[in-house]
């Protein structure tokens, strides 16, 4: 399998909830890099680059999110890979 990058526009109860500390664990668990951070509509965005599986796995887990978030619906589309990356960061929005 090969390398995948994608960028996440997660809607619904997911502010105020931990969902960008839960998207940073599962990243870095899943050896995956990119970042996350809050928008002001309330939204959480994001890209994340690895393996294809653990990329996957990694949206079936946003989807789910943290015990006490709600998504709504999350929105995922295929980016270009990035050269260089070497870990996944929160960002401030």
């Amino acid at each position: 399998m090969g390398s995948k990058r994608v960028y996440f526009l997660a809607h619904g109860r997911v502010q105020g909830v931990f969902y960008r500390k839960f998207t940073a664990n599962r990243a870095h668990e899943l050896n995956l890099t990119g970042w996350v951070r809050n928008r002001s509509d309330e939204k959480v965005e994001g890209e994340a680059q690895g393996e294809e599986t653990s990329v996957a796995q990694f949206m079936k887990d946003l989807k789910k999110g943290p015990t006490h978030a709600l998504v709504s619906k999350l929105d995922v589309e295929d980016r270009e890979l990035v050269d260089g990356e070497s870990e996944f960061e929160v960002r401030r929005g």
